[in-house]
């Protein structure tokens, strides 16, 4: 293909998951050209790997990709709900928030009504001419466009005592399709699994090994005990457009320590989830006389060792406690300690024009741009990586269609979207 035949878009997505749905859901009521995403998944999928039956969103189902700014838009969860017969059912069953299958599959429905998006094309590099950008996959040039969106989401973290370790040590996302091998094997249901990290995923985790029979689960989480969300009115204020609007007239230090300090609001155990737990785990010592699953606060994994000696093999964990030491052995070892951003592609001229904080993060406007060198015209609009300069909820779902409507306004230099938010009760300070 000839540079000059390259299809040439607005705007081009990295990524397919929630946050580049929302924009491209969106973008055409502001009148501005063609949209694509691009995704190296094969299909629509949303954590594939950390979806259980049981399962559910830790956010209203109200907040999907559009309703927040454009309620009367076709891909809203409401018309999902009607126009696939599911809506009675779902109300019939009286949940406080939707099962999160229920929401992978919402997102199915709405990315095959979204034209543009190329599942199975993992761009791999992102390069700025004067005209614009270029998107390569395959090691060839795919598009063009003006600007450029980036949604890659997250991976698993692999803390660095993983590195040499035998394949019973395995990280969350894994869980899911090793699980039935690890059944299989001769006394594993009866022998010690070990899930580390105390947060949503390790409590998953937990429930999914519980459920496929294991009778010796060892849950060890950093913090001194596993803590739930806070899931209050005042906390959810943190969740809506006027407290970002408020940070933003912080100092990025000021705005860094108040988000840290709000992360119990959404880096947390949901409550209905740990009942679950606790209630499974009762049900099972009923059958055992003892506990299936014991919980270990306080506990800081710093190094895995394997030992060939024992039963099978063994893998030995040393932690950190408030006492000093501890040594945990287990079959299999379940690491669930948090994600991070997946590695932005851009080339290495484009990767130096980029700005950053002293905190070693991207320096992005209030309008979610990037701040890079030399963009004339073109930019950059980076989802899921503000943070700590935007608030908690860019981190999740609670705001998508905000944030998309905040980037479509940017992009079309006018108000298409009209986020009003006036009546809040706090009056904020730092």
């Amino acid at each position: 293909m000839q540079p000059t035949e390259l299809p040439t878009y607005h705007t081009v997505g990295i990524g397919a998951g929630p946050a580049n749905l929302s924009l491209a859901a969106l973008l055409p009521a502001a009148g501005l050209g063609p949209v694509a995403l691009f995704d190296r998944q094969p299909g629509p999928a949303w954590h594939p790997a950390l979806l259980s039956p049981g399962v559910r969103m830790q956010t209203s189902w109200m907040k999907d990709l559009v309703s927040l700014v454009d309620p009367q838009h076709p891909l809203t969860f409401m018309n999902y709900l009607v126009t696939t017969g599911r809506l009675f059912a779902l109300l019939n069953a009286q949940f406080d928030t939707i099962p999160r299958l229920e929401y992978v599959r919402y997102l199915t429905w709405a990315a095959r009504r979204i034209e543009g998006i190329h599942y199975g094309t993992d761009v791999e590099r992102i390069t700025y001419t004067d005209d614009g950008f270029e998107l390569f996959a395959g090691g060839r040039p795919i598009a063009r466009a003006q600007h450029v969106s980036i949604g890659v989401g997250t991976r698993a973290s692999r803390p660095a005592w993983m590195d040499g370790l035998p394949d019973t040590a395995l990280i969350a996302d894994d869980l899911g399709w090793r699980i039935d091998a690890m059944k299989a094997a001769e006394g594993a249901l009866d022998a010690p699994v070990a899930v580390v990290g105390g947060g949503q995923t390790g409590l998953e985790c937990v429930l999914k090994l519980l459920h496929a029979g294991f009778t010796d689960v060892r849950w060890l989480g950093r913090r001194q005990w596993f803590q739930t969300i806070d899931d209050s009115p005042v906390a959810n204020e943190f969740y809506r457009p006027a407290h970002g609007q408020f940070l933003q007239q912080l100092s990025r230090g000021t705005r860094r320590r108040l988000v840290v300090e709000q992360g119990p609001t959404g880096d947390a155990l949901t409550p209905g989830a740990l009942r679950v737990l606790y209630q499974s785990n009762y049900d099972r010592m009923l059958d055992l006389d003892r506990f299936p699953a014991v919980l270990y606060p306080g506990r800081d994994v710093v190094s895995v060792t394997a030992d060939g000696d024992g039963d099978g093999g063994e893998l030995v964990m040393r932690c950190e406690t408030p006492g000093g030491r501890e040594e945990h052995r287990a079959r299999y070892v379940v690491v669930a300690v948090g994600r991070e951003a997946s590695p932005v592609p851009f080339d290495d001229d484009l990767a130096e024009r980029v700005e950053y904080d002293d905190d070693g993060d991207m320096l992005i406007e209030p309008d979610y741009s990037l701040r890079w060198k030399g963009m004339n015209g073109h930019r950059i609009f980076v989802l899921n990586r503000a943070r700590y300069s935007h608030g908690v909820p860019d981190a999740n779902l609670t705001l998508l269609p905000v944030r998309a409507a905040t980037v479509i306004n940017a992009m079309a230099g006018r108000q298409v979207f009209n986020v009003i938010d006036d009546l809040c009760p706090v009056r904020w300070i730092a």
